[in-house]
């Protein structure tokens, strides 16, 4: 479906992939899950797959752990262990995230890239898609099931996979910045971007890998906050909300809120 097209009750995409941060699953600052944060992640998703988008969710891990927080030749714990045991606290999110769905009477499944039969399914294509096109909510998670692949691939994968619409990256801050507006307050919150002005920039809110396998195939992405209360639907209604990055879109800076 094309962005002029529309779905049921004014949702403008068919299928998404919806990447969450594991800052998500956690009260701003801390670590752990905060079923009240997943809670409320679930009630936007629930509203969304209620209006007919099928929606595959990507959940990062990082509340709990980030394979990348081992340093490489870490004489304990191996780099490659380290990103294993950041695929399964993915997992982890995704059971608390489904049971949250549930909760309010969405049909949802689980499906992890590392098998894991008593907990989720595998990582079956075709399965998957069936899931979607019976409206089922699909949770996917450990990422690509391999070490040294962050979770924004394996949601740009997803993307080009299911032949998604758009992917929607869902993170802490408005959108793509010019600097970090942490510690740059004149950074430029742009509101669109092409594929090669965010590499260019060498911008940091999606890794490179992620973003270049887009480009390749021209799937555009939206990247928003998701701490303000109804932005997944409104990213999902195509409102203007965070930084879209596509084909041809030109660099500016997002208007006044």
């Amino acid at each position: 479906m094309s962005e002029g097209e529309t779905a049921a009750d004014g949702f403008a995409y068919r299928r998404v992939i919806l990447k969450i941060s594991g800052e998500g699953f956690a009260v701003g600052g801390q670590r752990g899950i905060a079923m009240s944060c997943v809670v409320d992640l679930a009630e936007q998703i629930a509203r969304a797959a209620r209006g007919g988008v099928q929606i595959v969710v990507v959940p990062g891990g990082g509340n709990i752990l980030r394979g990348a927080q081992f340093k490489a030749g870490s004489a304990a714990i191996q780099e490659a262990t380290a990103h294993y045991m950041g695929m399964l606290a993915t997992v982890i999110n995704g059971l608390a995230l489904q049971d949250a769905l549930e909760s309010l009477g969405v049909e949802t499944r689980l499906a992890s890239a590392i098998r894991m039969e008593n907990v989720a399914e595998p990582y079956i294509r075709r399965r998957i898609d069936r899931h979607l096109e019976k409206g089922r909510v699909v949770i996917v998670a450990a990422g690509t099931g391999r070490p040294f692949v962050t979770t924004d691939t394996a949601a740009a994968q997803a993307a080009l996979e299911f032949q998604a619409d758009i992917l929607l990256k869902a993170t802490k801050v408005d959108g793509v910045f010019s600097d970090d507006p942490l510690r740059n307050p004149h950074a430029v919150l742009y509101s669109r971007l092409t594929y090669a002005d965010y590499l260019a920039q060498n911008l940091r809110v999606l890794d490179k890998e992620a973003v270049t396998k887009c480009a390749e195939h021209g799937m555009p992405i939206l990247v928003f906050n998701f701490h303000k209360q109804g932005n997944i639907e409104r990213a999902m209604r195509a409102e203007p909300v965070g930084t879209r990055i596509s084909d041809g879109a030109l660099t500016s800076p997002a208007p006044a809120a």
